[in-house]
C-alpha cells in the first residue's frame, strides 16, 4: 500500500460555492490516442484509421468517448472538489463527435450541492473550435470526508 504524507485532499462539502466553474481547454493528439488504444487493445478503425474514416460520414477520426469522459473525470480528481473525490453517477451525452486534433473548451459548475448528503453535482458543458456543443450533462460526485 502506498502511502503519501502531505498530499492535500479536495474541498470538502462545506467548501464548495454554488456556481464554482473549472474551464479547461484540451486538444487530443495522436500519441494520447495510441497510448488509449494499446492500453485498452480496442482496435475501431473509426479512432486511427485516417482512410477508413474518409469513408465514413464522419470523413476523418474521432476521439473515442471515453478519452473524452476521462479528461473530464481527470478534472474532478485534480480541481473540483479535488483529490479524494468520488463520482458517483454521471450523465453525459456526447452530441457531436471530437475529432483529432481539435481543441475543445470544457466548463464545469457546481449547480447543487447536497450537504446531508456529502454531494454535489457538477454540470458539464464542451465546445468544439465552431463553438457547437460536442458534450453536456451532469455528474454526481462525493467529495472527500
Amino acid at each position: 500500500m502506498l502511502i503519501r504524507k502531505g498530499i492535500k485532499l479536495g474541498k470538502k462539502v462545506g467548501e464548495i460555492v454554488l456556481g464554482e466553474r473549472l474551464h479547461l481547454v484540451e486538444k487530443v493528439e495522436d500519441k494520447d490516442l495510441l497510448l488509449y488504444l494499446g492500453l485498452t487493445n480496442d482496435n475501431n478503425p473509426l479512432y486511427i484509421q485516417h482512410d477508413y474514416a474518409a469513408e465514413t460520414p464522419y470523413k476523418k477520426p474521432i476521439i473515442p468517448v471515453i478519452m473524452l469522459n476521462g479528461i473530464i473525470t481527470s478534472a474532478i480528481s485534480k480541481h473540483i472538489p479535488g483529490p479524494g473525490s468520488r463520482i458517483i453517477e454521471q450523465n453525459l451525452t456526447y452530441v457531436e463527435p471530437v475529432y483529432h486534433y481539435e481543441t475543445i473548451n470544457i466548463v464545469l459548475e457546481v449547480q447543487h450541492i447536497n450537504v446531508s448528503h456529502n454531494t454535489i453535482d457538477i454540470s458539464v458543458y464542451a465546445t468544439n473550435e465552431k463553438e457547437q456543443t460536442v458534450i453536456e450533462g451532469v455528474l454526481k460526485v462525493m467529495p472527500p470526508i
